[in-house]
Formats: C-alpha cells, sequence, structure tokens
C-alpha cells in the first residue's frame, strides 16, 4: 500500500510539473516577455529561432508588441512580426 501511494504521488507530481506554457519566437531578432507569475514579475528572454517554456501554473504576460494576456500554463504562442500569436 505505501508503494502504490508513493507511486501515485511521484505520478501526480511530475503531471503537474508537465504543463507550461511555451513561446516560439519565429523572428529574427531576440523579443522579450514579461511574466507576472504570483505577483513577481521578470522578463523572459527568447532568441530569434529558440523555444522557451514558462508559466508553469498561469500567470499574466505581457508581449513584445504591448499586449497583456493571462495564460492558464498548457499554451502555445508563436511570435511573428514582434506580435504573438497564442494557439
Amino acid at each position: 500500500m505505501k508503494t502504490l501511494m508513493l507511486t501515485l504521488s511521484v505520478l501526480a507530481v511530475t503531471a503537474s510539473g508537465a504543463l507550461a506554457a511555451s513561446v516560439s519566437n519565429k523572428d529574427s531578432d531576440v523579443q522579450v516577455l514579461v511574466v507576472t507569475e504570483d505577483g513577481v514579475k521578470r522578463e523572459v528572454t527568447v532568441d530569434a529561432g529558440a523555444t522557451v517554456e514558462f508559466c508553469p501554473s498561469g500567470c499574466f504576460v505581457t508581449m513584445p508588441s504591448g499586449d497583456r494576456e493571462t495564460l492558464s500554463g498548457s499554451e502555445t504562442l508563436d511570435i511573428v512580426g514582434g506580435s504573438a500569436v497564442i494557439k
């Protein structure tokens, strides 16, 4: 029984950590997102052609264009022409 409970706990932690928003920068310039999670702001730098995961449990994000969005943590974004497109 203890082994079953330990296995379920590990699966729950693994599953909850697997969700995160991701952003792919399709532009040729570095792009910066301002991400606010749990009241803490930070900048997420995305190099040209790179994909970055962030926001595992929901956040507010300011896109390079200045647009603001609320994310749940499971979205996929593409930055094209300085604007983010949420898929």
